[in-house]
């Protein structure tokens, strides 16, 4: 895989700072803590807001964050309360609405851009506001796919907080509906798939928000998925990690890999225990179409997803395939 400097760009050193506290939702408690990463020049910088995988923080997913940064946009990065960090244990009160406080860290970093910028040295007056793309892997990449627009279907239950009058209004209306309208671009990294009866028993007990409806996900999107991705969590195949692709309406691409597990080749760390599949290979074409794609979605450099596209086409064959519809 050559490297797209003509394309994306050549990379720039990174500077970074953490973590930088910002306030949280009511209820949530303690502090928001976010990573800001930005290259050190560069104006009009476009933002990435990322959301970790189960368990993750705001220190992980390097491959990613370093380049994104090193290549023209600043990336913030939440330590959400599943974080073994925070040691949040199932029953803690919050334990249950995880999924939505995953949701409302992100809005409200979106809410805090200005201490985001006056928090890294040198950052001030340097983000294009109007150009924000909302990036996770997991469940940081379902907790994305709200922004973007994914329903989650019966949320509340039907013994909801609000009784069962609210949930069936919600139901009716075709889920809970959190989308924000600042994120333009999503990359959606191994973002599980339906829920109801593609859930096995566990997970449809545990995880009841794992219940997307992907009919309202308009937002352009890159969704990545490995094609030896097999969930625990459903009874389907790693196909499940291409739903939110193939239920959504246009416009999409989405880039299967092939021979990768969950971690997609190693994105959530340099050296990463987690990684059952690692491959540079693999890291290195999520990181340039990832960039292409989110520089194009964001109307930084209308042809740059085309080129890399053309690019990958000729000399990925054997690590991958893209697919897009309009």
């Amino acid at each position: 895989m050559h490297h797209h400097d003509e394309v994306i760009g050549a990379p720039v050193p990174v500077v970074s700072v953490r973590p930088v506290t910002l306030s949280a939702a009511p209820g949530r408690g303690d502090g928001l803590h976010v990573r800001v990463s930005a290259p050190v020049t560069g104006e009009a910088l476009p933002v990435i807001v990322f959301s970790h995988g189960f368990g993750q923080s705001l220190d992980a997913y390097a491959p990613l964050v370093d380049f994104w940064a090193a290549h023209g946009f600043a990336v913030v990065q939440p330590t959400h309360l599943d974080s073994r960090t925070l040691n949040v244990t199932p029953d803690d009160p919050r334990y249950p609405e995880i999924w939505r406080s995953r949701v409302e860290d992100l809005t409200r970093v979106l809410d805090q851009l200005d201490l985001v910028e006056a928090a890294l040295p040198g950052l001030a007056g340097r983000l294009d506001h109007s150009r924000i793309a909302a990036a996770g892997h997991s469940w940081g990449a379902q907790s994305v796919s709200m922004l973007l627009g994914a329903r989650v279907l019966d949320a509340e239950g039907a013994e909801g907080a609000e009784g069962t009058e609210g949930a069936a209004g919600a139901a009716a209306i075709g889920g809970t509906d959190l989308s924000d309208p600042r994120v333009k671009a999503g990359v959606l990294l191994a973002v599980p798939g339906t829920g109801g009866a593609d859930l096995t028993p566990f997970a449809a007990e545990h995880f009841s928000f794992m219940n997307p409806g992907f009919a309202q996900l308009t937002t352009p999107t890159l969704v990545v998925a490995g094609d030896k991705d097999q969930s625990a969590l459903s009874v389907r195949g790693p196909e499940w990690f291409t739903d939110a692709y193939t239920l959504s309406p246009g416009p999409k691409s989405l880039l299967t890999l092939f021979g990768a597990e969950h971690s997609l080749g190693g994105i959530s760390g340099y050296t990463s225990t987690e990684t059952t599949d690692e491959s540079p290979e693999r890291v290195a074409l999520i990181q340039q179409l990832s960039t292409a794609y989110l520089r194009t979605a964001l109307g930084v450099d209308p042809s740059s997803f085309a080129a890399v596209s053309a690019a990958t086409a000729r000399s990925a064959g054997a690590i991958g395939r893209l697919d897009s519809k309009e």
